[in-house]
C-alpha cells in the first residue's frame, strides 16, 4: 500500500510542519488567539502529549489490500472518521474564510462544523459545501430569541445538527489574548449576525456598537445587551439539563439532532442520554475554559463507558489535541466513533486557503490509513482496545 502523493507538498509532511508554516503566516494577534489555552496552557499541551501515553498493538499476516476508512456520521457517510471542528473567525486566517474550508470539506467529502462566531455567514458556507453533512455549533443565550434565529436559518439550508457548546458558563482566562487586547479587525465582522452593529463598525465607545455582559444584579439575573460579542454573549451561567436540553430539542427536531460539546465525566454522559441528547463530543474547548482539567484522550473511556451502560446507545465524539492519523485510531480503539480537529484546519488555511485545508485533511486521512494497514485492521468498526497498550507511570506497558 503505497503512501498518497497526489496532494503532497515537500514543504509540508506533517501537522507539525504546518504548524511551523501557518505561523510564518499569521500576524501575532491572530496566531496567539489560535493557539492559545486558558492561564498557563497544561491542559492545552497535555491534550496532545496524553495520545503518547498509548502504544499500538498491530496484527500481522492479515490481508489488509483493501482498506475502508469511511464512516456514517450524521445519518450520511463520510470519507474518513475525521470532521472539521466548529472553530471562530476563519477570515483572520485567510480572507476565504470559512468558505475555503466548506470547499476543502466538500472536495475532500469531510463533515465540517460551524462556529455561531463565523466570519461568514451559515448560508454561504452551506452554499460552498454543498451536500456534504454540516453541524452549527451553538451558544445558547441567555436571550434565546437569538438563538432561535440561528436554528430556524440552519433547518432551513438543511444542517444536520447543532453542537451546544456546555463548558462555557464562564470564559476561561485566555493571558495573550488580554494582553493582546485582541479585538475583530474592522473589515471583518460576525457574519451570523451582522444584521445588527457588530465588531467591524464604528467607534468602539459609541452607544450603537457598545456590548455589556450579563450580570447578577444581588436580586435578578440581568441579561447581556448591545451586539453580540463572544465576550459579552458567549458566556451563559444559567443553563441547566433540565430548563434547557428539552426546549432546544423542540427547536431543532425532527430536522437537526441534538449534541452536547463539552461532557467530560461519566456522571454528565449518563445525564446526557437521561435527558435525550442525540449525541455527545468530549471536548474541553481545546485547553482554553478550565485549566487543569482532563485531557479530553484521557476522559474519553469513562464516557463512553457511561454511555455504553445506558438502556439507549448515542454516539461519543471526541477533539482536542489530535494531530497525527494515529490519534484518530487511538480515539477509536478507546471508544469513540468519530474526532474533530480544530487548529490543523486554521493552520491549512493560514497556509495556502482551501489548498491547505485539503492538504491538512488529506495527511491526516492517509496517516490514518496507513495506520489502519500496519495494524492488520481494513474496516474502522474493527478497531478496538485490543490494538492499543497503556503506558504507566513507571513507563511499563499493559493491554487495556
Amino acid at each position: 500500500m503505497a503512501y498518497n502523493r497526489d496532494i503532497t507538498d515537500l514543504q509540508c509532511l506533517s501537522i507539525e510542519d504546518l504548524r511551523v508554516l501557518a505561523a510564518q503566516r499569521m500576524d501575532k494577534q491572530t496566531r496567539d488567539y489560535y493557539n492559545e489555552g486558558s492561564d498557563s496552557g497544561s491542559t492545552l499541551a497535555e491534550n496532545i502529549t496524553a495520545y503518547q501515553k498509548y502504544r499500538i498493538r498491530p496484527r500481522v499476516l492479515r490481508d489488509i489490500s483493501a482498506i475502508d476508512t469511511t464512516v456514517n456520521v450524521f445519518g450520511q457517510n463520510s470519507c474518513m472518521p475525521v470532521g472539521a471542528a466548529s472553530t471562530a473567525m476563519h477570515c483572520l486566517a485567510h480572507p476565504d474564510g470559512e468558505i475555503a474550508t466548506a470547499s476543502a470539506c466538500k472536495k475532500q467529502d469531510v463533515v465540517m462544523g460551524l462556529s455561531s462566531f463565523a466570519t461568514q455567514t451559515l448560508e454561504d458556507v452551506k452554499d460552498a459545501i454543498g451536500d456534504t453533512p454540516m453541524a452549527l455549533q451553538l451558544y445558547l443565550f441567555e436571550d434565546r430569541d437569538h438563538s432561535v434565529k440561528l436554528i430556524k436559518r440552519a433547518k432551513a439550508k438543511g444542517y444536520k445538527a447543532v453542537l451546544l457548546t456546555v463548558d462555557t458558563p464562564v470564559l476561561g482566562r485566555r493571558n495573550l489574548e488580554i494582553r493582546n487586547q485582541f479585538t475583530l479587525p474592522k473589515h471583518l465582522r460576525i457574519a451570523n449576525f451582522a444584521n445588527r452593529v457588530d465588531e467591524s463598525s464604528g467607534d468602539s465607545d459609541a452607544k450603537s456598537t457598545y456590548s455589556e455582559a450579563g450580570y447578577y444584579d444581588g436580586e435578578k439575573r440581568v441579561w447581556p445587551r448591545g451586539p453580540i460579542r463572544f465576550h459579552t454573549h458567549a458566556a451563559n451561567p444559567t443553563l441547566t439539563w433540565e430548563k434547557d436540553i428539552e426546549w432546544l430539542k423542540e427547536q431543532c427536531h425532527p430536522e437537526m439532532e441534538v449534541w452536547v460539546k463539552g461532557v467530560m465525566t461519566g456522571e454528565d454522559a449518563v445525564l446526557a442520554c437521561h435527558y435525550g441528547v442525540d449525541g455527545i463530543i468530549v471536548s474541553n474547548h481545546g485547553g482554553r475554559q478550565l485549566n487543569s482539567s482532563l485531557a479530553t484522550i484521557d476522559a474519553l473511556p469513562e464516557v463512553v463507558a457511561a454511555v455504553r451502560s445506558q438502556e439507549k446507545r448515542i454516539p461519543v465524539h471526541v477533539d482536542g489535541g489530535i494531530r497525527h492519523g494515529t490519534d484518530v485510531f487511538k480515539a477509536l480503539a478507546l471508544g469513540a466513533d468519530f474526532v474533530w480537529i480544530g487548529r490543523p484546519i486554521l493552520w491549512g488555511l493560514a497556509y495556502k486557503g482551501q489548498e491547505g485545508v485539503e492538504l491538512a485533511l488529506q495527511l491526516i486521512r492517509d496517516e490514518f490509513k496507513l495506520c489502519m494497514g500496519l495494524a492488520g485492521i481494513t474496516k474502522v468498526e474493527d478497531i478496538g482496545p485490543d490494538y492499543l497498550a497503556k503506558i504507566d507511570k513507571n513507563g511499563f506497558t499493559a493491554r487495556l
